[in-house]
């Protein structure tokens, strides 16, 4: 069997290759989002990054960079940016005076705040027409699969050599 593409999908693999072939277009749609913060000034990737820390609270930046799967050093680039925005701040380790910890400053809480009450305004415009039954099982079921694939992501990466090992290596 073709896909609209044009290429072969295997019949074992169709469910797999419907969601998949979603997640590239919802993929596509959130990169245009990311496109417009970043004109605004607020690159996605720093998001993610504050997002994480006000969801782990106070933590190493080496803490930080294993919670979204990435480099220490990108990650270090990445909050040195929101640092000097004032959206982060580096403290004192309460349990290493020489080690620093992140922590959320109140500018940053506000704008995760402003920006999470855009995106659930929006999410709710296009849930608009649905019957309330089917919005809340779609968020149940997209909450399940997002946990499912979250767990399942580490391990797929270190299968395919893309994981991070020990150290924060590649």
């Amino acid at each position: 069997m073709a896909d609209p593409g044009g290429c072969f999908v295997d019949p074992e693999h169709e469910l797999a290759d419907r969601v998949g072939m979603a997640m590239v277009r919802l993929n596509k749609m959130h990169a245009q989002v990311a496109h417009q913060m970043a004109k605004q000034g607020m690159d996605k990737s720093a998001f993610v990054l504050l997002a994480n820390l006000a969801g782990l609270g106070e933590c190493r930046s080496s803490a930080l960079a294993e919670a979204v799967l990435s480099d220490p050093s990108t990650v270090s680039r990445q909050v040195a940016g929101l640092v000097k925005d004032g959206l982060v701040e580096r403290r004192a380790d309460p349990a290493d005076g020489r080690a620093s910890v992140l922590a959320v400053t109140e500018a940053g809480r506000q704008l995760l705040m402003e920006r999470r009450r855009h995106r659930n305004e929006a999410i709710d415009r296009v849930f608009a027409d649905w019957a309330d039954d089917d919005y809340k099982g779609f968020a149940d079921l997209f909450e399940r699969f997002v946990h499912d694939y979250e767990r399942q992501i580490p391990a797929l990466l270190t299968e395919r050599g893309l994981g991070i090992r020990a150290g924060g290596e590649k």
